[in-house]
């Protein structure tokens, strides 16, 4: 496979709400979208990076400049036998995995497609559809909180997420559990909280969650694992693991019991993938985190998903829950038992709406 040519676009796409965090509140998502132009084939890949440097340094920004001035160079023109070689080929660049992972996905969905095989087929992916759970922002008080689990439950989503952070923790926990005592139910703290908080985070083992999400500092494995010791929960990471050495770290610590895998945090499918083999060798499950992503993002999260070891519900919902129109037909949807299908088309599985994309555009550079 060569890179031909490589256009970089910037669209802008307005959430249906705002989406709160521990770190700041989003309504609209700068979303850094790349197509490569392999052996003529139309591949697309998109970078998770955000709009500020709060969850992780990267930004649309410098995913921008990574791409353009060191990925481009690297990879253009050059014979590449598989998809599963780039991330590899890209090691010379230091961290920046959510631009890393905007330039591999879209050779992966290229190599699909060149076979003509759905991604998660040429992924190693055996299931056809995948459990879908669903992440709530934080909320202004108990009862709209609870409204919005009432709405994603009816939708069928197979778990909730609620973000929390000091000061907003076991009280809408409890509400929530009060309210639906059998639901699985989870908590992520986007590392809010100290290890001098876990008396507080202790609270939490009363309401049997499934998991509490990254409670402390994004790269701190060692405080997690004296947390673990301390909590009937199970820990989570998310932020700390960047590649398979961190999670390799992480489990023989005993940071954690359970792994998010995010495509961009970790540089793409060859680095998920081999988390996910060494989680599954280790009987640690694993699951799909999301990043607020459009549907080419979505599309390869749901191929991802499709792998074994992902045991867990994941992040991946419906487009409709965030966007009033998405980028890509169909639409990602979910069942009434909270299921995704796994498409079977080659390549993504889903067609990019150009005249869509076209409309959304705030900037684009074409490399060639």
């Amino acid at each position: 496979m060569r890179l031909r040519k490589l256009t970089l676009r910037e669209i802008h796409l307005r959430l249906l709400a705002p989406f709160q965090t521990s770190f700041g509140t989003t309504d609209l998502r700068r979303i850094l979208l790349v197509e490569a132009d392999i052996d003529g084939i139309a591949a697309w890949g998109e970078s998770t990076a955000g709009e500020n440097p709060f969850y992780c340094y990267e930004t649309v920004e410098t995913a921008w400049h990574i791409l353009r001035d060191y990925l481009w160079p690297m990879l253009r023109g050059r014979e590449i036998a598989a998809a599963a070689d780039v991330w590899d080929l890209l090691a010379p660049v230091r961290g920046h995995h959510m631009a890393k992972a905007a330039l591999e996905t879209a050779f992966w969905d290229a190599e699909a497609k060149q076979k003509n095989l759905p991604l998660a087929k040429l992924l190693g992916g055996t299931r056809e559809e995948i459990p879908c759970g669903v992440s709530i922002g934080i909320q202004p008080t108990a009862g709209e909180l609870i409204a919005k689990v009432e709405k994603a439950l009816a939708d069928g989503y197979q778990r909730i997420k609620i973000k929390i952070k000091p000061g907003l923790d076991a009280a809408p926990v409890r509400a929530l559990r009060e309210k639906f005592p059998g639901i699985r139910l989870m908590v992520d703290a986007n590392s809010a909280y100290r290890l001098e908080d876990a008396p507080l985070l202790k609270q939490l083992d009363s309401f049997h969650l499934m998991m509490i999400e990254q409670p402390l500092g994004c790269d701190d494995i060692f405080s997690h694992a004296e947390l673990q010791r301390q909590l009937e929960t199970p820990i989570c990471l998310d932020e700390c693991i960047h590649n398979v050495d961190d999670a390799r770290a992480a489990i023989e610590l005993g940071a954690c019991q359970i792994i998010n895998i995010k495509l961009g945090r970790v540089g793409g499918h060859t680095s998920a993938r081999r988390m996910h083999d060494l989680c599954q060798a280790k009987s640690i499950p694993v699951w799909c985190g999301g990043m607020l992503e459009s549907g080419i993002g979505r599309a390869h999260n749901i191929a991802m998903s499709s792998l074994p070891n992902f045991a867990l519900p994941g992040d991946v919902a419906a487009s409709r829950r965030y966007w009033q129109e998405d980028i890509i037909e169909p639409e990602v949807e979910v069942s009434s038992r909270g299921t995704i299908r796994v498409p079977s088309a080659p390549g993504i599985g889903y067609a990019p709406r150009l005249d869509r994309i076209e409309s959304l555009t705030q900037r684009r550079e074409v490399l060639e």
